[in-house]
C-alpha cells in the first residue's frame, strides 16, 4: 500500500508539473534559509558549553560611574586576584591571565647561526599559572600540568604555536627549548598542549607564568595598583557548589573598599559583577582582544528570517493545493467508493506533501554549500557544513521535514478527504460550496505572504538610509585623503619619529602630516578623570583624551570655536575641550571657558580653546566629553593628508611608496601597515552592512516566494474563468477590462497587506534605530515606496497570465468548453 501511495505521489507531481515547481521553489528557498541560518546560531550558541562545570564559571567584570554616566570593563585590578584567593570563601578556583597586550616580536636561536629566526606580530599570548589548566580541560602532549608555569620564565605552547617556532622537532623535543620576546625576556617551554578543537572565546596559543611579568620589563604599571583597572587585566573564577554570584561580589566589592586609595572629592562609584561563562560571548559591554561578539537579537532576528520565509513557502502549497482540490474531487469520490477511510486519504495527501518537502530538502541541500560561500563575508570563516559528518544537521532536517510536511500538507488533506463520494460522483458543482469555504483562508495567506514581502522591503530600505546617513554624516572633522599608520607601542625614540615627519614632508603629494596617539575616531580609546571647581562645587568628568600635536587639529580641518588651539609642548600643557564637555563644566558660550583650569592628575592645566564636537567613535555613541591635548611621548600614530587625485590615478600609491620606503629605512624592524581613514571609519558599521545585505536577499525572496503563489494561484484562476472570458470577449469586453477583473480582487489582497505592513514595519526599524545616537529620519516617503514597490512588482506578475488570457482566441476557449 505504502509503494502505491509513493507511485500515485509521483503521478500528481508530474501530473501538476508547474504548480509542483512552485511547491518545491518555495519550500527549498525556506529550507536552504533555515539551514544556513542554524548553522550559524548553532555555531554561536555552541561557544564554551564544552568546560566541566561551565555553568559555575564565571568573569570579573568591572563598572565605574562618573557623573551619572557608567562605564564597563571587562578587566579588573590586578592585585584582586591574590587578595581573593587569601581572603576569598565560596569559590573553588580563583584564575587570573593577563593578556599581552600588543603584538609581541619572538626570537627563536639557532644553532651555529648569529641571527635568530625572527617571529613578528604573535599575538594570542597571556599569562596565568597553573589555575588555568585546572579551570579549563587541554589535553597535554608533553609536560607536567603540576610543574608548568610554576617558575618564572616558563611557558606553555600549543601543538601548532610549537610547530611554528620548532618545524621540526616532536613535542617532547621542543621541551627546554628557548626563545626571546621582545629581545629581552628569555622563555623555556615547560609544558606542550593541543589546541582546543571545540568553540571558546578562549583561543590563546602560548602560556607565560604569571611570575614572569613581575620578574622582567614585561611587569604592567598597574601590577599592584588597586586604582587602576586595565581590560587586560582578566579574573575567572569558579564558584563552590551552593555559592552565588552575589555572595562574591559582595566579596570583590569589600576587597575594593578596603584596599583602594579614596581620594578627597572622588564622587566616582565602582561596583563589580560575575559575568557567567556563557554570557562573554554575546556581550559586547565587556568586549576585549577583539573577540568576535555574536548579537543574541540579530540571531533571533536570523530564526524570523528563516521561519517567515519557511512561512512564504508552506501558504503557497497550501493555497495551490487548496485550490486544486475540485480537480481531485472525481478522484477522492472514487476512492471512497470503493472503500477508501478518511485517515487513508489524509495520509495518501500527507505523503504527498512529505515526497514535495523531501524534494526541496534535497534541493536545499545541494546549493547550501553555494550559499555559505555567497555569505562568506558574514559568516564565521572557521563555520562548517559536513552534511555526512554533523549528525545535528541530519535531526534538524528531519525535524524541519516533519513539521514543514504538517503545517503544509495537514490542512489540504482535511480539505480534500472530508468531500461527500455521492455528490462529487453526481456533479462537480457540488462542491463548489467546500471550495468557497477555503477561498477566504487562501485570501487571508495571501495577505499574510505580502505582509511579511512588504516588511521586508521597508526595512531594507531604511537599514540601507541608516547606512548611507553613517558614511555621509558630517563627523566635525576630515576624513577623506586621509591615511594612517603607527609605530610600535613601546616605540620612544621621538628623534626617529621627527625625521619622519620630515620625510613625508618632502614627498610632493603630501598636503600635510601631523602625529598623534590615534585618528580623531578610532575604536582605540584613553580616557581618564578630569576635575573642574567653579567656585561653588566639584565636577568630576570621564574624559576621552586625544594627543598630538600643533598640525593635529589643522590637518583634520577642526573646527576652533574659541581660543588659541594646541601649543608645542612635550607634555600636556593645556587642553582643548569639546562643546559637550564645555556644557557640561556649565559654559553657555565657548569664550568663557578660555583660562579656566582642570585638575588632570593633580596637575593643574588650562584650557587653551573649544573646538566644535567631533565623532570619536561610531554613531551608534553619544558624543561624550573630551579633551585634546599635546604629549609627545604618547604620540606614535603618522597622519598624512594627501591632495586630491584630480582624475590622475596612481598619485596616491606612488605617494605611499616612498612613505614605505622612508618608512623601511627608519624602522627596518617592522613592517608598513597604513589605513585610510574613511575606510577605517566605514569598518565601524559592519554589522549594519552584513544586515543590509542579509535583508536584500530575504527581500528578493520572499517577493519571489509571495510572486510565485500569487502567479500560481491566477493561472489557476484564469484556467477556471476560460469560458466566462471568452464569453466577455464576445460581448464585447476590452483586454483592459478583463485584466483588470482578473487582477482587482489579487491588488486588493496586496493592498491590504501594505496596510497591515506598515505599522509592523515603523515599529521594528524604530526599534532598530534606537541602537544609534544619531539616526535618520523615519521618512514617510520610504512607506509609499515600498507600497508602490510591491503593487508594481504583483502587477507585472499577475500580468504574465492574465494578458495572455485576456488576448486568447474566445473562439478556441467556447469550442473547449
Amino acid at each position: 500500500m505504502f509503494r502505491n501511495y509513493i507511485n500515485i505521489a509521483f503521478r500528481n507531481i508530474w501530473k501538476h508539473k508547474f504548480f509542483s515547481f512552485i511547491n518545491i521553489s518555495g519550500l527549498a528557498i525556506g529550507i536552504s534559509a533555515s539551514l544556513v541560518i542554524f548553522l550559524i546560531v548553532q555555531y554561536d550558541f555552541s561557544f564554551d558549553k564544552h568546560h566541566k562545570d561551565s555553568d559555575r564559571i564565571y568573569r570579573a567584570v568591572s563598572n565605574f560611574e562618573f557623573s551619572g554616566e557608567v562605564y564597563k570593563n571587562s578587566g579588573i585590578t590586578s592585585p584582586m586576584a591574590d587578595a581573593l584567593r587569601k581572603e576569598g570563601t565560596g569559590i573553588e578556583l580563583v584564575v587570573p591571565f593577563r593578556h599581552m597586550d600588543f603584538e609581541r616580536k619572538i626570537s627563536i636561536p639557532v644553532t651555529g647561526k648569529d641571527e635568530p629566526i625572527v617571529f613578528k606580530k604573535q599575538q594570542d599570548f597571556i599569562a596565568t599559572d597553573q589555575a588555568y589548566f585546572k579551570l579549563f580541560s587541554y589535553e597535554w602532549v608533553a609536560g607536567n600540568p603540576a610543574a608548568s608555569l610554576q617558575d618564572p620564565y616558563q611557558v606553555v605552547l600549543t601543538e601548532s604555536k610549537a610547530k611554528l617556532y620548532f618545524p621540526n622537532l616532536k613535542p617532547s623535543d621542543v621541551m627546554g627549548k628557548e626563545f626571546f620576546m621582545d629581545d629581552s625576556v628569555r622563555l623555556t617551554v615547560s609544558g606542550i598542549v593541543k589546541d582546543q578543537v571545540k568553540k571558546t572565546d578562549f583561543t590563546f596559543k602560548a602560556f607565560l607564568s604569571r611570575a614572569t611579568l613581575e620578574k622582567t620589563s614585561l611587569k604592567p604599571r598597574d601590577w599592584t595598583q588597586w586604582n587602576n583597572t586595565n581590560s587586560s587585566s582578566q579574573l575567572l573564577v569558579k564558584l563552590s557548589q551552593g555559592t552565588k554570584p552575589i555572595q562574591v561580589e559582595k566579596q570583590i566589592e569589600a576587597l575594593s573598599e578596603k584596599n583602594r586609595i579614596k581620594e578627597p572629592g572622588d564622587n566616582s562609584k565602582t561596583s563589580f559583577k560575575l559575568q557567567p561563562l556563557n554570557d562573554i560571548h554575546f556581550n559586547p559591554d565587556y568586549w576585549i582582544y577583539e573577540n568576535r561578539i555574536a548579537h543574541k537579537p540579530t540571531l533571533l532576528g536570523l530564526l524570523a528570517v528563516a521561519a517567515f520565509l519557511l512561512l512564504l513557502g508552506c501558504i503557497n502549497f497550501i493555497n495551490l493545493t487548496t485550490a486544486q482540490a475540485a480537480g481531485r474531487a472525481k478522484e477522492i469520490g472514487i476512492r471512497k467508493t470503493i472503500g477508501s477511510s478518511k485517515m487513508q486519504l489524509i495520509f495518501q495527501f500527507l505523503n504527498e506533501t512529505i515526497l514535495i518537502t523531501l524534494m526541496a530538502t534535497i534541493f536545499s541541500v545541494l546549493i547550501t554549500p553555494l550559499l555559505l560561500k555567497v555569505f562568506a563575508d558574514f559568516i564565521p570563516s572557521d563555520l562548517t557544513f559536513n552534511f555526512f559528518q554533523q549528525p545535528a544537521i541530519w535531526l534538524f532536517l528531519l525535524m524541519l521535514v516533519v513539521v514543514v510536511s504538517f503545517l503544509s500538507g495537514f490542512y489540504p488533506a482535511l480539505v480534500l478527504s472530508k468531500f461527500k463520494p455521492l455528490a462529487v460522483l453526481k456533479s462537480q458543482s457540488a462542491i463548489s460550496g467546500g471550495q468557497s469555504k477555503t477561498a477566504w483562508l487562501r485570501k487571508s495567506l495571501t495577505v499574510v505572504q505580502f505582509v511579511i514581502a512588504q516588511v521586508f522591503i521597508i526595512a531594507a530600505f531604511f537599514v540601507s538610509k541608516q547606512i548611507n546617513y553613517t558614511l555621509q554624516k558630517d563627523l566635525g572633522f576630515q576624513k577623506e585623503a586621509i591615511l594612517y599608520f603607527s609605530t610600535q607601542y613601546n616605540d620612544t625614540a621621538v628623534g626617529r619619529q621627527k625625521l619622519m615627519v620630515e620625510k613625508i614632508k618632502q614627498i610632493p603629494e603630501v598636503s600635510m602630516v601631523s602625529l598623534s596617539t590615534s585618528p580623531p575616531s578610532s575604536v582605540s580609546s584613553w580616557s581618564g578623570t578630569i576635575k573642574y571647581k567653579d567656585g561653588k562645587k566639584e565636577i568630576e568628568t570621564d574624559v576621552q583624551f586625544k594627543y598630538g600635536d600643533t598640525s593635529f587639529m589643522k590637518l583634520y580641518k577642526m573646527d576652533l570655536l574659541a581660543g588659541t588651539g594646541l601649543t608645542p609642548a612635550d607634555t600636556v600643557s593645556s587642553f582643548v575641550i569639546n562643546e559637550t564637555y564645555a556644557r557640561l563644566l556649565g559654559f553657555k558660550n565657548p569664550k568663557e571657558a578660555i583660562g579656566k583650569i582642570l585638575i588632570w592628575d593633580v596637575k593643574p592645566v588650562p584650557i587653551a580653546g573649544v573646538v566644535k564636537d567631533f565623532h570619536t567613535r561610531s554613531l551608534h555613541e553619544q558624543i561624550k566629553p573630551t579633551a585634546i591635548g599635546t604629549w609627545v611621548n604618547a604620540s606614535h600614530t603618522f597622519n598624512v593628508a594627501l591632495y586630491p587625485q584630480n582624475g590622475q590615478t596612481g598619485t596616491w600609491q606612488s605617494a605611499i611608496k616612498k612613505m614605505e620606503k622612508s618608512w623601511k629605512e627608519l624602522y627596518p624592524e617592522n613592517d608598513f601597515e597604513y589605513q585610510f581613514l574613511d575606510e577605517s571609519i566605514a569598518k565601524f558599521y559592519t554589522s549594519e552592512k552584513n544586515i543590509s545585505r542579509l535583508l536584500n536577499w530575504a527581500t528578493g525572496l520572499a517577493i519571489f516566494i509571495s510572486c510565485l503563489g500569487l502567479l500560481g494561484l491566477v493561472i489557476f484562476i484564469t484556467n477556471q474563468r476560460t469560458k466566462e472570458i471568452g464569453i466577455r470577449k464576445v460581448i464585447g469586453a476590452s483586454v483592459t477590462q478583463i485584466v483588470t477583473l482578473l487582477s482587482k480582487d489579487f491588488l486588493k489582497l496586496v493592498l491590504i497587506g501594505f496596510i497591515i505592513a506598515i505599522p509592523i514595519a515603523w515599529w521594528g526599524t524604530h526599534t532598530w534605530l534606537e541602537n544609534f545616537a544619531f539616526k535618520t529620519n523615519m521618512s514617510w516617503w520610504i512607506f509609499i515606496l515600498s507600497g508602490g514597490l510591491m503593487i508594481m512588482i504583483a502587477l507585472i506578475t499577475l500580468g504574465i497570465q492574465t494578458i495572455r488570457s485576456a488576448m486568447a482566441n474566445p473562439v478556441k476557449s467556447l469550442r473547449s468548453e
